[in-house]
């Protein structure tokens, strides 16, 4: 979970509401960087007779990805709260497994699938808190990640 950094924030929003509104965008953020780790394994491995197709699609997610998560973390730090930034904390924090091995591409693209899907239903939990608060600047960071 984030931690407090600076509850002299003063931005509209009370203290419990961004510890909230940090602690489900922490979980963001792990499912957001889990994802693009298994999306840049993916584009180093593959192979098969995909593999320009796949390596270049792969590598246009997980730039996308890697971009997002600096936003995610930024907009915690605008909250007064340090984003997580370790393999542990991203570990525990996680709705996503990370990759044993290198399963073949068809089973790649499942897998990738799944991972969106989740990071869908991680926005979606996070977006009751940033809500209640009335933080439309996170509402709309969630929204575009759906």
């Amino acid at each position: 979970m984030a931690k407090e950094h600076d509850t002299a924030v003063h931005i509209g929003i009370s203290p419990g509401d961004r510890k909230d509104i940090a602690a489900g965008l922490s979980r963001v953020l792990a499912d957001t960087y889990t994802l693009y780790l298994k999306t840049h394994n993916y584009h180093w491995n593959v192979t098969g007779p995909q593999f320009n197709d796949l390596h270049a699609m792969f590598m246009t997610q997980y730039t996308e990805l890697w971009n997002a998560v600096d936003l995610i973390a930024e907009r915690i730090r605008s909250l007064g709260h340090y984003a997580p930034g370790s393999y542990r904390a991203f570990a525990e924090l996680s709705s996503i497994k990370e990759e044993e091995g290198v399963p073949p591409a068809t089973k790649m693209l499942e897998n990738l699938l799944a991972g969106h899907e989740t990071v869908a239903r991680t926005c979606r939990d996070a977006f009751p808190a940033a809500d209640k608060a009335h933080d439309q600047p996170t509402m709309d960071l969630l929204t575009q990640r759906l």
